[in-house]
């Protein structure tokens, strides 16, 4: 999948007690994206989330979004927001917290299945397509599975934090990639830090 990039979507749940929980490492990609080149972040009803546009000459043109449904209703905003700038599937990337990656890796994947996250499950379903493209942002396995769903729902440890953070600040050196459609260098360069 070699399209260019329209749409990024920070996954994550509202609300101030899950705003610095792992699940929410998607919307911290996608607030730090939108702080550092200005892109205010307003709520947008008819997109159930807060949007802007990214507009940087470096990297190039794309909407903003994170969801301010559950995650387990991401898919009713990015379907939203999908349908209204004419952005097929393959054209968004949806940006979300990934237990099988360690913190401070990221990883680049296009299409697949959803891996039990429910955030990857509903935009799925909404798309009726599993063809968009996901960042991976690592925040590590309790190590059993009886604990993922309290592990993804407190806030990582402070090295844990800076890890994530790190991963997320390598992700934004491959954006410029990502929205110009150079999917494969950009999976290149990420995947080989």
């Amino acid at each position: 999948m070699n399209a260019p990039v329209k749409l990024i979507v920070g996954l994550g749940n509202p609300g101030s007690e899950y705003e610095k929980t792992r699940h929410n490492a998607g919307a911290w990609f996608v607030e730090q994206l939108a702080e550092q080149y200005h892109a205010a972040l307003r709520p947008e009803a008819k997109f159930h989330g807060l949007a802007s546009r990214l507009n940087a000459s470096s990297l190039g043109n794309a909407q903003l979004l994170i969801p301010t449904t559950f995650m387990n209703r991401s898919g009713l905003a990015v379907k939203a927001c999908s349908h209204f700038y004419k952005i097929p599937p393959e054209q968004i990337l949806v940006v979300h917290d990934e237990l099988d990656l360690p913190p401070g890796t990221a990883r680049l994947k296009s299409g697949g299945g959803h891996g039990g996250h429910n955030g990857l499950r509903d935009i799925a379903a909404q798309l009726g397509t599993k063809d968009f493209q996901r960042l991976r942002i690592g925040i590590g396995h309790p190590g059993n599975k009886s604990q993922v769903v309290n592990f993804v729902l407190k806030a990582p440890s402070k090295p844990e934090h800076t890890l994530i953070l790190q991963s997320i600040d390598a992700s934004f050196e491959v954006l410029a990639e990502l929205i110009s459609g150079q999917t494969a260098k950009a999976m290149n360069a990420l995947h080989s830090r």
